[in-house]
């Protein structure tokens, strides 16, 4: 087992960050294979039928992520502070258990009773609902599982098991992978196939972590939590700006859905469908730095040991610069691959291509930064730093210009919303995490 608190940094950042940079990868991937199969066989309207589903998983995923990370991070932080005899960490366990089961409960039930309002209100019109429909029929079964991988995986690599969290993850995406095509091509099933793919490989994901409370490593445990209302409230406020990234992902989309459909109609719609999930790409990068930093930091937050945290984030700043420059200058480099992969183009997508893809791309360079920001923020409790820069990304600033843009600086100015957006967002992130930081010595630390 990895010693947070008094092993070498560097390798534990590292052996982390493989484990998370694999996890969020094959995350990323659900999405992809779904929409670079569905496009080959159905052409651009499976792609942007894709695109209008696309909100669904940012909300299912970031309701994971909330009692996730937000129960993760008080769990490490209890446990650095060596107060674990009362067992109150796995109380907040429990209660995010709790909290997870009620959430996807609600969003589920919402589903079945509401899918169609709910698609045609992300953007599909009645040639479009149809192929968004049958895409989700399969997925409706196991819908709860998606929250269920979210929250698991956060628990397992704050419980010292950031391996089997790959693993699980890793095993379904292969399955989505392989399955996506025997399903879409082999038994000629296109778009319900992909769905199809994707709902087992989530339930493969789900066994294979369960495994761990069966493993030596587990700590983990179903204990009854007291005043269970109030640790709901503390993990929701920890683990919001996290759910609201990709919340927001999901609000951002439906915006951009309807305004590219208003100002630049379907074959612009179809191009941005690779975008997002080039986009969701990116994030995921991001996610894998803040999900390998986030459970040293808190440890080490919990037991006041601030040189270690700072150890940590300088890693963590070099990794997403790389992440940064590497996005941007593929996206520069080869803007049509995108569009290649995720559907059979026509002559007019690939004339439209490069401009929007290389205008939006801009925003690729500082992205996984500002994302990366609030895991931090979250990990040495200041969550509303962590709110400010989620919010002000995801929907304030974003949101203001998506919807201004168009008017006074024509259509085309809309791809250049997020670049502006996260530049924006990058002078606030980068002062508070300079200041927060400038105050982490023991000394301290040791006064809280």
């Amino acid at each position: 087992m990895m010693n947070l608190l008094n092993g070498k940094i560097r390798t534990i950042y590292f052996k982390y960050l493989s484990a998370a940079f694999g996890s969020a990868l094959i995350s990323c991937i659900y999405g992809v294979v779904d929409m670079a199969m569905v496009g080959q066989y159905q052409g651009p309207d499976g792609t942007a039928a894709l695109a209008v589903v696309a909100p669904v998983w940012n909300i299912i995923y970031s309701l994971g992520l909330l009692m996730g990370i937000g129960g993760s991070v008080i769990f490490s932080t209890k446990r650095g502070s060596g107060k674990k005899s009362d067992g109150s960490e796995n109380q907040y366990f429990a209660a995010s258990v709790i909290g997870s089961v009620v959430l996807a409960l609600i969003a589920w039930v919402a589903l079945l009773i509401f899918e169609k309002p709910i698609l045609s209100f992300f953007g599909a019109d009645e040639s479009l609902l149809f192929l968004a429909q049958r895409y989700m029929k399969p997925i409706k079964f196991v819908f709860p599982l998606f929250l269920f991988n979210q929250m698991l995986s956060a628990f397992l690599r704050n419980d010292n098991n950031p391996g089997l969290a790959t693993l699980g993850v890793l095993s379904g995406g292969i399955f989505n992978v392989f399955g996506d095509y025997f399903f879409v091509f082999t038994c000629d099933m296109g778009i319900f196939g992909a769905g199809l793919a994707t709902a087992i490989g989530s339930a493969v994901s789900f066994l294979v972590m369960l495994t761990h409370f069966i493993s030596r490593k587990n700590t983990l445990r179903p204990v009854k939590p007291q005043k269970l209302f109030k640790k709901l409230c503390e993990i929701s406020v920890t683990g919001f700006s996290t759910f609201f990234i990709d919340v927001a992902m999901g609000i951002l989309t439906v915006l951009f859905n309807r305004q590219i459909m208003k100002y630049l109609g379907a074959n612009a719609l179809a191009i941005y469908g690779p975008i997002i999930n080039i986009s969701t790409f990116v994030q995921c990068c991001a996610y894998s730095v803040g999900q390998a930093a986030q459970p040293i930091i808190s440890t080490n937050f919990g037991a006041g040991n601030g040189k270690r945290i700072k150890e940590t984030l300088r890693l963590s700043l070099w990794t997403t610069a790389f992440f940064g420059v590497f996005w941007t200058a593929l996206s520069m480099a080869f803007p049509n691959l995108y569009v290649r992969i995720f559907m059979s183009p026509t002559p007019e997508i690939l004339e439209l291509a490069p401009s929007i893809v290389r205008a939006y791309a801009i925003s690729f360079l500082l992205l996984p930064f500002n994302i990366y920001s609030t895991y931090y923020f979250q990990a040495i409790m200041k969550p509303k730093a962590a709110f400010v820069v989620s919010v002000a990304r995801g929907l304030v600033i974003s949101g203001i210009l998506i919807l201004v843009l168009p008017l006074i600086a024509g259509a085309d100015s809309l791809w250049f919303a997020m670049p502006i957006t996260e530049f924006a967002v990058m002078f606030y992130a980068a002062a508070s995490i300079w200041k927060y930081t400038k105050a982490l010595t023991a000394a301290d630390m040791d006064e809280k």
